[in-house]
């Protein structure tokens, strides 16, 4: 290994809540060494992924079933839990079964909600990529009949008058009985692990400052978040950052086995290593 490790996250209030001790030095990284971090949307960051373009990167945990031959899975940083998963909304109280023929905005062809909602439905192929914060826009314009919509727009959708058909996190929950895995922190295999073990705990131990000081990341969170409210960047980290955010755990791994499993057996995914982990 040599030189600082490029490491790439999301804007969004979770992911700067859990990386903000990590970027500001507030934390031992040992002798890891971090260039300054790029922040982009989610699916950037997965077209990034499929590149191999970072050292240590968010990806969702979709992107992540065509990347594992070069990267792992980290236990530290991701984004599961329940209650908290994509929303399917439209103008109207459509049927399900209608939609397979409608056109569906998704955020991304790589995100997890996008691999959701082909679980659900099998067989659309009406499917429209936009970026995730044009989606409710587009349904109110009439230029999809419905969307996929993620991040703070699960908190304001019902502002716009729209109609949840399904909560693809609720439905996945029920199915699966696991929680929903929506997104994870992945490094490249190549650093072998020794390094990769101190990356993880830098991470943990990231998280855990923020818990225990939340306060002190709130302008680094308000900075990358100037367009929401307080009380939705508040319920944003309420629903995403959590123990699973620390640690996968056994539960964690397996709701990301198993759906990276479903993802295959929809045709969504390759077969991939047998190890999520460095091994």
């Amino acid at each position: 290994m040599t030189g600082p490790l490029t490491l790439g996250y999301s804007p969004c209030p979770n992911d700067t809540f859990i990386f903000y001790a990590l970027v500001h030095g507030k934390i031992n990284c040992d002798d890891i060494q971090f260039a300054p971090p790029v922040l982009e949307d989610v699916e950037t960051l997965n077209s990034w992924a499929l590149k191999g373009k970072l050292d240590i990167t968010k990806l969702s945990c979709h992107a992540l079933g065509h990347v594992l031959d070069e990267y792992c899975i980290l236990s530290a940083g991701s984004a599961l839990g329940r209650g908290c998963g994509p929303l399917l909304v439209s103008r109207e109280n459509l049927e399900l079964a209608a939609l397979k023929k409608r056109r569906i905005a998704i955020p991304g062809r790589y995100t997890t909600a996008a691999l959701l909602l082909q679980m659900l439905l099998p067989g659309c192929t009406e499917l429209v990529e936009m970026r995730f914060d044009q989606i409710m826009p587009a349904i109110l314009r009439g230029e999809v009949e419905a969307g996929v919509i993620i991040h703070e727009s699960r908190f304001t959708y019902a502002q716009h008058n729209l109609i949840c058909l399904q909560d693809l996190g609720e439905w996945w929950e029920k199915d699966s009985g696991l929680p929903i895995p929506l997104g994870a922190i992945a490094a490249r295999r190549s650093l072998g692990g020794k390094s990769i073990g101190k990356i993880e705990r830098a991470i943990r131990d990231s998280v855990d400052f923020a818990f225990a000081d939340p306060d002190t990341c709130l302008g680094y969170i308000r900075e990358h978040s100037q367009e929401m409210a307080q009380e939705v960047v508040q319920s944003h980290i309420g629903l995403y950052v959590n123990d699973f955010s620390r640690d996968l755990g056994v539960e964690g791994m397996a709701a990301i086995e198993q759906f990276l499993e479903r993802g295959q057996a929809v045709g969504a995914l390759p077969a991939g290593p047998a190890n999520l982990r460095y091994a």
